[in-house]
């Protein structure tokens, strides 16, 4: 199969070709971190990106402890470590209370710095190849990419590692099927609080009617800020997103005044962003030569946290089993590449990635009797579990009165 973008197509008929065992298309979490990997393991990798430097994106800011343990497990630990900011406690708030101390590890950190953090870290002979595809040749033996400059890469296999970007796959000719248009918003902000006032903690808020469409919001520490990140069931176009942008903070004390009582009289110390997601699959990825990897595959709701758990197992999954078995072997056909998107931890991990970003959405905003009454079910359950609280020190105290 050969296929090519018409409008950035550059002959190369005196090209010297790179040979590598592996041409990543696409610099950012997923492929900078599978040719780090890669690399690691002695494989011969070409990592392309249109960009030296990773711009500042807005996009997934903490990761749990469960992927901490993934980047561990790919040797990265002490590549990521430095980039991120630790918070061992989350503190909870529902009904406008707080309702959990909850423990267990949760990391910070800024997508571009993160990103950067990894490149910088590339050895001499895994260099940034700068460049834009201009035509992708993909088969059951060889694949070829071409970039604008002419240059060409011939590779026993190809990862597009693109993310939302569409170019590459549509020369490749793969196409994603939207399951959920304009699902939820990602929004964040900085706060004008100083982060040594406020402690290693983290905080959650959860609104008290589901007529907001917001799931929660979530205050923590990068480094030397502190940021905001809140998620919402609407659109960019919404009214109410525009009028949020407008004036943050005065909506932020009508959703949630309980925040005030944690953060002071705080401001929003940064430009809102905000950042739109649909729930997409993809269709036609299962051909000779070339596997799609992390966002390019598919897209999830982040508010979840199960994203980067997506990345990181395509990421495992491939440098631990797949891409050395098939090398062991020439060719790189179809039956080859069906094993990746068959792994059954691979195919568990986007499973419950989409199925989280589905159920959150009905059980913050659906008004069917079936998520009413799993709404009513679960505030009575915590409501309850407040009341006890309140009791149990009151007991303690009656029991410890002398007769």
């Amino acid at each position: 199969m050969t296929s090519s973008q018409k409008d950035l197509q550059t002959p190369a008929k005196n090209a010297k070709p790179s040979t590598v065992d592996v041409a990543i298309v696409g610099a950012g979490l997923a492929g900078t971190t599978l040719a780090l990997v890669l690399n690691s393991a002695g494989r011969k990798v070409a990592l392309v990106d249109p960009h030296r430097v990773h711009h500042n994106e807005f996009r997934a800011e903490k990761i749990r402890l469960e992927q901490m343990r993934l980047f561990e497990k790919l040797g990265l630990g002490p590549v990521i470590r430095p980039l991120v900011t630790p918070s061992p406690e989350t503190h909870v708030y529902r009904f406008g209370q707080l309702f959990q101390r909850k423990q267990g590890s949760e990391f910070a950190f800024s997508y571009g710095l993160l990103v950067n953090g990894l490149r910088q870290a590339m050895p001499p002979e895994l260099p940034l190849t700068v460049g834009k595809v201009a035509e992708v040749s993909t088969g059951p033996d060889r694949q070829r990419v071409v970039l604008a400059d002419g240059s060409v890469i011939d590779a026993g296999l190809l990862v597009v590692a693109t993310g939302y970007s569409e170019a590459v796959r549509r020369a490749v000719g793969v196409e994603r099927v939207e399951h959920s248009k304009a699902h939820s918003l990602s929004i964040g902000f900085d706060l004008a609080i100083s982060p040594q006032e406020f402690g290693s903690r983290s905080l959650t808020f959860y609104p008290r009617r589901i007529g907001h469409r917001i799931p929660f919001l979530t205050i923590f520490r990068i480094g030397d800020r502190m940021r905001t990140n809140m998620f919402a069931y609407r659109t960019v176009a919404d009214p109410w997103t525009q009028a949020f942008r407008a004036d943050p903070q005065q909506m932020l004390l009508q959703l949630m005044p309980e925040i005030s009582a944690q953060c002071g009289n705080f401001a929003v110390a940064s430009p809102v962003e905000v950042r739109q997601v649909s729930l997409t699959t993809t269709t036609g990825h299962r051909r000779d030569g070339v596997v799609f990897v992390g966002d390019a595959f598919s897209t999830t709701c982040p508010a979840q946290g199960d994203g980067i758990h997506r990345v990181l197992t395509d990421v495992e999954r491939l440098w631990s089993i797949h891409i050395p078995a098939w090398l062991e072997t020439s060719g790189m056909g179809v039956d080859k590449i069906s094993a990746f998107y068959d792994d059954p931890i691979k195919v568990a991990a986007d499973a419950r990635a989409m199925r989280s970003s589905i159920y959150a959405r009905s059980i913050t905003t659906d008004t069917e009797l079936q998520w009413r009454f799993r709404r009513l079910r679960n505030n009575t359950a915590r409501q309850l579990m407040i009341i006890c609280r309140k009791i149990r020190p009151f007991d303690q105290r009656k029991s410890a009165d002398p007769a």
